[in-house]
């Protein structure tokens, strides 16, 4: 419960000197005044203190959302491995056939369709895990998925990723989950009406053609010339059209979610649209997805993919939910340092991704400096001592004679 929920809905009355006053009542007192200390943590604006998570959360249905937002990471991180290895199979027997050459040659192979299973299976973890922990613990732990493919990555498919890449990922991490900590939590909606009404705001309606137009020029324009060279590519047409796919399925599930409570929602021609529009995004996003990891490592991917998708899913929330106006100040400066942050790392991803270095080469270039920078010091006194031998022998000649 809310602090200043608990404080207006529980009256606290103050003790009197009364011998009326019996010792339960000062218990529930205390009792209260330590519930309500510790869910503020002793912040004016009543902030989540260390304990607020447990006690808003039952213990065990705590545990069980981070059982799910830890399983859900691994079947993720290894869905795409998964993908990858499918694709390497079909490039060795057919290149014609290749993602990247606008093959789908994929569709045929089992093992793609059992990464395709494995993904299904990691999203569905991930949403259940909502149900029972907490926002603020499960959408961080979605970069887990990350680290899972990084070392599975260089495990079964031998891709190395030099230190500068590992850095940049880091980075980009960091960034990430700083922009999730700060962004506007979403607000529910009870009914497909209300919906429906929010979906008619000049905003929404705005980013979704913006949208459209952005994926076509990028599709039909962009992709073909730089998508073989620019990881970007690839990965922003899958996030763009995600952050749509997202709200699909949300719209989609509020519609199965009102039918089965007894309000007959496919009769609704917004549910319909949903269905071709979650239909659509999904099938786009697995084109291009399997495009950008049929040429790049797996390594790079994963992360520049979650760090687009996430920033474009909170952005259409966003502004479908018109949850901006509610930020405070704090989050709004921590939504622009977290963007800063993740641009760093994916420039840095980029820019060195083809410079051989790994931690034993920058040891060896630390080594390799200071030995040359001492030997460079031996040098110069050895100079200096010897520019000052004439010096000293024409100081000695005059004293002795």
């Amino acid at each position: 419960m809310d602090a200043h929920v608990f404080h207006q809905s529980v009256p606290i009355k103050k003790f009197k000197n009364s011998a009326q006053e019996t010792v339960s009542e000062k218990t529930s007192y205390f009792m209260m005044n330590f519930s309500v200390e510790n869910e503020t943590d002793g912040n004016a604006n009543g902030s989540v203190g260390p304990y607020s998570l447990l006690s808003t959360y039952p213990l065990l249905d705590f545990y069980i959302g981070l059982g799910l937002a830890i399983s859900s990471s691994l079947f993720i991180g290894s869905s795409f491995i998964i993908k990858k290895k499918a694709l390497i199979k079909l490039a060795q027997v057919d290149c014609n056939q290749r993602a990247s050459e606008g093959g789908f040659g994929y569709l045929r192979e089992w093992l793609w369709w059992f990464g395709v299973l494995t993904m299904g299976t990691g999203e569905a973890c991930n949403f259940a895990a909502y149900a029972f922990a907490p926002a603020s613990l499960v959408t961080p732990l979605g970069a887990l998925s990350v680290i899972v493919t990084a070392v599975l990555s260089s495990k079964l498919l031998k891709e190395r990723l030099n230190l500068l890449g590992k850095i940049g990922c880091a980075v980009c991490l960091l960034g990430s989950t700083v922009i999730v900590l700060h962004s506007p939590k979403e607000e529910e909606v009870s009914n497909m009406a209300d919906l429906a009404l929010k979906m008619k705001d000049a905003g929404f309606i705005f980013y979704v053609v913006a949208v459209i137009l952005v994926s076509l020029v990028m599709i039909t324009y962009v992709a073909p010339r730089f998508g073989h060279s620019n990881i970007l590519v690839y990965i922003f047409i899958c996030s763009i059209i995600g952050s749509l796919s997202v709200l699909s399925v949300k719209g989609l599930g509020l519609a199965i979610k009102e039918t089965i409570g007894g309000r007959q929602q496919f009769t609704n021609f917004l549910t319909w649209f949903w269905l071709v529009a979650v239909i659509l995004c999904i099938s786009v996003q697995l084109i291009y997805l399997n495009k950008s990891l049929d040429i790049y490592n797996t390594s790079m991917v994963t992360p520049t993919y979650y760090v687009f998708f996430t920033t474009f899913v909170i952005l259409a929330s966003s502004i479908l939910y018109k949850e901006w106006s509610r930020l405070g100040a704090s989050d709004v400066l921590g939504n622009i340092v977290g963007f800063l942050i993740t641009i760093i790392g994916i420039f840095q991803m980029q820019l060195f991704r083809d410079v051989n270095i790994t931690l034993r080469h920058l040891r060896m270039l630390i080594h390799k400096s200071s030995t040359n920078t001492n030997l460079s010091e031996t040098t110069n006194s050895a100079t200096s001592l010897v520019d000052d031998l004439p010096v000293n022998a024409a100081i000695s000649h005059q004293i002795y004679t």
